[in-house]
């Protein structure tokens, strides 16, 4: 008798939804990668003609000419944060897409969830730009500067061992958890809620750290490049509890040692010689 060998069936409804999974996977991932890479793009292009935007507290009392009008500078900051925050949130935004899918709703609910979590921090971006046009005409003085400098260090550093931030760098390592816990309801509404949601507890992971910008130069590639590093290992590293207190640590001591050596800080944040405005503004 001859033995009939069955072939598996590769149409079943359970195969074709794996593949769905997989194309949802690489379409949402893809996607967020593409966009991080044009905003990285956009913000090594533009950062030569916003020189001012690079310079931090060693080049308070230099001629500083920040004259930017509020909306250019929150696309600029926004573009800054797709650059920097947007790998970071991929989990969860895929997570998301997912559990959309599984409704049968389609893909504005998490477009309106990845608005909801960059409107929080576009919002945020308020806090630089007053920082920035409060210290435009501030007179220079090395002992306050180095003080204020180290002090901003400090705390940031300070913060990564706090209950906070481990509170809400658990809401970031845990997007399933967070995402049965934060259900605002099935419409864009809610969507964009959870979002604004999940904004808030990664500005309140990362607020401390990128405050450091503030020391550096808001537009400091290589500073960018570095924070956007530590953001992504503390959320997705196995030892990323450990990464934020081997950061928080080094961070302190950075902030100590310009307070006690002044010129250190100007070796991190070099001053600019920008003395004319930016096209345009």
């Amino acid at each position: 008798m001859t033995e009939v060998h069955k072939v598996p069936r590769t149409d079943s409804p359970r195969m074709a939804y794996s593949v769905l999974e997989r194309r949802a996977t690489v379409t949402i991932v893809g996607m967020l990668l593409v966009l991080a890479g044009a905003a990285w793009w956009w913000t090594v292009r533009t950062a030569h003609d916003m020189q001012s935007m690079a310079q931090g507290l060693a080049s308070i009392g230099a001629p500083m000419a920040f004259d930017m009008g509020v909306l250019i500078f929150l696309v600029m900051w926004t573009t800054m944060m797709v650059a920097m925050m947007f790998p970071t949130i991929a989990p969860i935004v895929l997570l998301h897409r997912l559990v959309m899918r599984r409704q049968n709703r389609g893909g504005a609910p998490t477009a309106a969830f990845v608005l909801g979590y960059l409107c929080v921090w576009t919002a945020a971006g308020l806090v630089p730009l007053a920082l920035l046009l409060a210290f435009r005409n501030v007179a220079h003085d090395a002992g306050w500067v180095t003080v204020a400098a180290g002090g901003v260090l400090i705390v940031a550093g300070a913060y990564q061992f706090t209950p906070w931030k481990q509170t809400c760098l658990r809401a970031c390592r845990t997007p399933l958890s967070f995402l049965a816990t934060h259900d605002f309801g099935n419409g864009l509404r809610g969507t964009f809620r959870t979002g604004a949601a999940h904004g808030l507890y990664c500005l309140g992971c990362c607020w401390a750290l990128m405050s450091v910008l503030l020391v550096v130069g808001l537009m400091n590639l290589v500073w960018m490049a570095v924070l956007a590093a530590v953001f992504l290992a503390e959320k997705h590293s196995s030892r990323g509890v450990l990464l934020t207190r081997i950061v928080g640590t080094a961070v302190v001591a950075l902030g100590i040692a310009i307070m006690v050596h002044p010129p250190v800080l100007e070796s991190i944040a070099p001053t600019s010689d920008v003395t004319e405005p930016m096209p345009g503004m």
